[in-house]
């Protein structure tokens, strides 16, 4: 349930806070992000209404399995499947993606993902960065969090985070606001009845303990009124200014930013709307509902035939104002029972990313939303004899990406014969996450991000490079 706590969605001057934020970025004290962030208003980010769906495959998903197979190898490294043609000359991907393999044209494919921790933290899909990056100063926050400090909600409606995750948040999604504090945080709405099955214990455990940040109602209580509700508002608006200056923690400001959401939610009706997939049409929910797996896997996995829902629900979050999107397919932490998995899963990616990409091109919508997919590392070459499974592989991963105006049809880097190394042009998490800024109208080079009370700290990081620079059209 949403609340009222806190202070007003107004300061006492009566500005906005996404207002107070794009006016006095420039002249306040702050941490620096990417090769030193500069403020929005030298980069010229304010205009745009561009954005961004950041799908997390839980779990590393396996390269050899998916876009870089190795035919020529072992038995016990090649695996089960096998390629097949895409529309891209010369290049195949696994049997289980037909959909995407015939709009190839429309991905870039990265097969020398580099650069990760080894852990099952999503937090370098979410920033680039290694998790302890800023520890000792509250962490490095996520792009999204990023994006709604910097950029604001698009209309002053919708939230510009939202976090479709899996159900783990502080573990393995990590899509977390690090120094910019709880103002920037994520707006988690419960999805949890998307899930094929019953959760495991630990992730119910999990949910039970973060309560409300997983339990969100999008209606207006019966007994309050909208007079009221903005009565109560303005009243609030009214409150000492002192509070934040003291407050080192960041919640007071938090609170300002959760009264003004809660507000605009509650008054506008739009983003609700977009998250009730019960008002979309019915071929349209067909055409993002995969196939039925086979009997013999249907308790492989949490995920299930709806699950490319979940890419439903971010295109309509982004038509919403939303401008970045955080979503999960589950279970690609294959220890053991590699392939089964695999033959559950790998159908309902491809089923959803052919739905969203195909989907936002008939809307007009691609060259304007930045899709990446990719997982917090890569799996084991050999193939477990006793589990059947592939185990971490932080050595090198897969991506892919599409949308966004990019260069697609091309595939990026390559490995050796048993892709457990980079061997030509390796692209690391931060390369990626400096494409997915620049895609959303901020110059990841050029930028200062800021936090109120924060000293400048120049971080200094010239290995982040713009990917696809060179491929643009």
């Amino acid at each position: 349930m949403i609340t009222l706590t806190g202070k007003s969605v107004r300061h006492c001057d009566g500005v906005t806070r996404r207002a107070a934020v794009m006016a006095g970025a420039t002249g306040l004290a702050g941490l620096s992000l990417v090769d030193v962030l500069r403020a929005e208003s030298s980069s010229g980010a304010g205009s745009s209404q561009k954005s961004v769906i950041n799908i997390h495959l839980d779990g590393g998903p396996p390269q050899l399995d998916t876009i870089d197979m190795k035919m020529s190898a072992p038995s016990e490294i090649r695996g089960e499947f096998f390629p097949i043609q895409t529309s891209l000359p010369g290049f195949q991907i696994c049997e289980l993606m037909p959909r995407v393999a015939s709009i190839a044209d429309r991905f870039a494919f990265v097969r020398s993902l580099v650069g990760s921790a080894g852990r099952h933290d999503g937090f370098q899909c979410q920033s680039g960065f290694h998790y302890k990056a800023l520890e000792s100063m509250g962490g490095r926050p996520a792009m999204g969090s990023v994006v709604s400090k910097l950029l604001g909600r698009a209309d002053d409606v919708a939230p510009p985070f939202v976090d479709l995750m899996l159900g783990r948040p502080l573990v393995r999604n990590s899509a977390r606001p690090g120094f910019l504090g709880p103002s920037h945080k994520p707006f988690r709405p419960d999805i949890s009845s998307m899930f094929h099955r019953q959760l495991e214990q630990g992730m119910q455990g999990e949910l039970k303990r973060l309560g409300a940040d997983h339990s969100v109602s999008m209606k207006l209580n019966e007994q309050l009124s909208l007079a009221r509700l903005e009565s109560r508002a303005d009243l609030l608006g009214g409150l000492d200014r002192i509070r934040r200056k003291v407050d080192a923690s960041g919640m007071m400001d938090a609170m300002d930013a959760f009264n003004e959401q809660a507000v605009s939610i509650l008054t506008s009706g739009r983003f609700a709307e977009a998250l009730d997939l019960q008002s979309e049409e019915p071929r349209v929910l067909r055409r993002y509902t995969s196939p039925a797996m086979p009997e013999a896997f249907q308790f492989t996995t949490a995920e299930g035939g709806e699950a490319p829902q979940k890419f439903l629900l971010a295109r309509r979050l982004i038509e919403a104002g939303v401008r970045c999107v955080s979503v999960s397919i589950s279970d690609f932490d294959t220890h053991s029972s590699n392939f089964p998995r695999m033959r559950a899963l790998l159908p309902i990616v491809d089923h959803g990313l052919h739905a969203l990409v195909t989907d936002l091109e008939e809307r007009g919508m691609l060259d304007d939303v930045t899709i990446v997919v990719w997982g917090e590392f890569g799996r084991t070459p050999r193939i477990d004899p006793k589990t059947g499974g592939r185990h971490h592989w932080p050595r090198v991963g897969p991506a892919i990406l599409a949308g966004g105006g990019l260069r697609t049809g091309q595939i990026i880097g390559a490995t050796d014969r048993t892709a457990g190394t980079a061997v030509s042009r390796p692209v690391h998490y931060k390369d990626v996450m400096a494409t997915l800024f620049e895609r959303i109208g901020i110059d990841a080079r050029n930028t200062t991000i800021i936090r109120d009370g924060l000293s400048t700290c120049s971080m200094k990081v010239s290995q982040w490079l713009r990917l696809f620079d060179e491929h643009r059209r």
